[in-house]
């Protein structure tokens, strides 16, 4: 029967309180739109106290191209993997013990970025996984995404059985955020999501 055996966790070094975004968006958004401070209820009513980003919050008010975007995305996307996955592997939290070359395949989820080569071909090189590794790029799915890649890789366990896999997701939500985009789905997601990384094998 495949079951999880440990996980791991990666956050970007920027924390941001709540309060600190919030005061950010009413800044960002008082202009275009007149009931803000009602809107801004949204911030509070969500019960986050903290978030982490991959760039400092006064960098999300300056307009940034996709293409530059992007490049954050794929530079910090893949060291926040590789973070992931060492905490992953960390001995003193593993049931058991694994070499980094008994991994049969990588599942890689995220929705927030684009990369060709995909992720975890830039990941697999840097960590002394097998040459032999099977990689299975899951892009698109949004928050069901990791959900998703789990039950792939459960399916994978049924189909060769005594496998290793390892799932990791990554999405760097505050990259998609639109510092022109003046609707109220922008703010509502500003008030909610942030960047980080998880593996689990």
């Amino acid at each position: 029967m495949p079951r999880i055996i440990s996980v791991g966790t990666a956050t970007p070094e920027f924390a941001v309180q709540q309060e600190e975004t919030m005061q950010l968006a009413k800044r960002l958004f008082s202009d275009s739109m007149k009931d803000i401070d009602r809107l801004l209820k949204v911030f509070k009513n969500g019960e986050i106290k903290k978030r982490h980003f991959v760039k400092p919050l006064e960098w999300y008010t300056e307009p940034h191209s996709f293409s530059e975007k992007n490049k954050v995305f794929i530079e910090s996307a893949v060291g926040l993997c590789l973070t992931a996955i060492r905490n992953c592997f960390a001995l003193e939290k593993m049931k058991k013990e694994i070499a980094y070359d008994e991994i049969e395949a990588i599942f890689l989820i995220n929705t927030t970025g684009l990369s060709t080569p995909s992720l975890e071909a830039r990941i697999i090189n840097q960590l002394p996984f097998s040459s032999h590794t099977k990689r299975i790029p899951i892009w698109g799915l949004g928050c069901g995404g990791g959900a998703s890649g789990l039950s792939r890789a459960y399916e994978y366990c049924l189909a060769y059985p005594g496998a290793k896999v390892l799932v990791v997701g990554v999405e760097l939500c505050s990259l998609t955020f639109q510092l022109n985009d003046i609707s109220k789905s922008n703010l509502i997601g500003t008030s909610l999501f942030s960047d980080g990384a998880a593996a689990v094998w």
